[in-house]
């Protein structure tokens, strides 16, 4: 299979209304547009893969089980849409709090891009034609670490962590309210021929 371009999607604050350590999947609810950007990309032949830093599972707020669930209500959500994720990466550990072995430094959690190499194991990915989207500066410093352009949505913690970006002197490579809002900009990355 030709290697596809791919969007790399942070899960809460940028897909999901963002919960405190989600672990209640029907406390689960997409943010307004997504489902609608999503299908926009998978119509485009785009690959939907979520990638995840899930401290909650080192804190022993969540488990394994519990993110499986929200995984599954996520997808029902998008079902009516058409719309299926290609896959779902998360990083269960922090460097600092918990128990081993997901109390530990990893190259998994964001801002490192361990995610996305493991994603690029199981995926034929057009590193050349793909994305990343979140709402931290997190998200945006692990998809520099594939050199992927970056787009920060106001969403989440996304208007707080623009500030701090301009504090820095920085800039995403491009700022949108909502996800919906990039779909123009994140089409015209990822089919450089589609008019």
């Amino acid at each position: 299979m030709p290697a596809q371009p791919t969007v790399f999607l942070d899960r809460d604050g940028t897909l999901l209304t963002e919960v405190s350590y989600l672990s209640d999947a029907s406390r689960t609810e997409l943010l307004p547009g997504v489902a609608q950007a999503l299908a926009a990309f998978q119509k485009n032949g785009i690959q939907l893969i979520v990638v995840s830093n899930q401290s909650g599972i080192a804190r022993g707020l969540l488990d394994e089980g519990d993110l499986v669930a929200i995984q599954n209500e996520i997808d029902a959500l998008l079902e009516p849409y058409g719309v299926r994720i290609d896959g779902y990466y998360h990083c269960p550990h922090h460097p600092e709090v918990g128990v081993a072995p997901e109390r530990r430094r990893c190259q998994c959690r964001k801002p490192h891009g361990g995610m996305l190499d493991t994603a690029a194991q199981d995926f034929d990915i057009d590193w050349s034609c793909s994305v990343g989207v979140g709402d931290d500066v997190r998200d945006l410093q692990a998809f520099a670490a594939k050199d992927l352009p970056s787009v920060l949505v106001g969403t989440g913690k996304g208007r707080a962590m623009r500030q701090k970006l301009a504090e820095m002197g920085k800039e995403p490579d491009l700022y949108c309210a909502h996800l919906a809002e990039a779909i123009p900009w994140i089409i015209r990355h990822c089919i450089p021929n589609n008019s």
